[in-house]
């Protein structure tokens, strides 16, 4: 009756029968036990082992005789929980080293990293990852795009970018919109150079920073964000870039003087 969903809550299938026979029954021998679960006795003492291990059972004597009894059912929350909280300090503990991981890989290997993410996670996850850079970013967007469909996303990410004094450099098209932001701009710790907008406007982010190259394509209906981890990519793009760069109109220059700090 339970047996699946104690499984899904995380114990072993053998685990959960042994722990419902006992909430149905209460103290019983190991050899009851492993005639009522059909299991053999070994693996019954076994199964028992790692119940009474992690709380969930445990053990008296009645008469010389090594009884079992299930504790009270709240246990299986308090092991949730505690499973809940490892692995938010397993995701912590990967977080600081897996940029080191995934070099080493890649080194090895000569793959590049590739993750992909939909919806507004995307959003938030590949404007939190260019925060860790440390560094310098370099980006395409056009402003009056993204302004339309990730305002909200824009200004978090703007003042947490400029709290942790991140510069960005930003490549765009020339159009009257963006000519109109040009003292809001001034604040926000970028410098801006336009190009000549002879082509559909486009509604993407490309984002350089590190050895990654990161990809949101945005509209109306969908978000969907690509994050490359590679060496050789990231310095094929910093370089188009950088060329670019040099004949691009220049127009917002960052006022390293509000720095935090400064």
């Amino acid at each position: 009756m339970y047996e699946n969903t104690l499984t899904k809550a995380g114990l072993a299938p053998d685990q959960a029968r042994v722990y419902e026979i006992l909430l149905k029954n209460g103290a019983l021998s190991a050899s009851d036990i492993s005639k009522k679960s059909g299991l053999k006795r070994g693996l019954t003492y076994k199964v028992l082992d790692e119940l009474v291990a992690i709380g969930l059972v445990k053990k008296s004597s009645k008469q010389k005789v090594l009884l079992f009894e299930p504790a009270h059912p709240l246990r299986l929350k308090e092991l949730a929980e505690q499973k809940e909280q490892s692995a938010k300090v397993a995701q912590e503990a990967l977080g600081g080293i897996i940029n080191n991981l995934t070099s080493d890989f890649n080194l090895i290997s000569g793959k590049p990293g590739v993750q992909y993410f939909e919806g507004a996670k995307a959003v938030r996850i590949l404007a939190d990852d260019t925060l860790k850079s440390g560094d310098e970013v370099l980006t395409y967007l056009d402003h009056e795009v993204m302004d339309k469909y990730l305002p909200a996303e824009n200004a978090r990410y703007i003042n947490e970018r400029v709290r942790r004094g991140i510069h960005k450099r930003i490549l765009g098209p020339d159009t009257n919109y963006v000519r109109c932001l040009e003292d809001k701009l001034k604040n926000q710790l970028v410098t801006i150079r336009l190009i000549p907008l002879t082509q559909k406007r486009f509604s993407s982010i490309v984002q350089i920073y590190n050895q990654k190259v990161s990809f949101l394509s945005y509209n109306e209906k969908a978000r969907i964000g690509v994050i490359v981890d590679d060496p050789f990519i990231s310095q094929m793009h910093r370089t188009l870039f950088e060329s670019l760069w040099e004949t691009a109109t220049p127009f917002v220059q960052a006022d390293f003087s509000k720095q935090p700090g400064s």
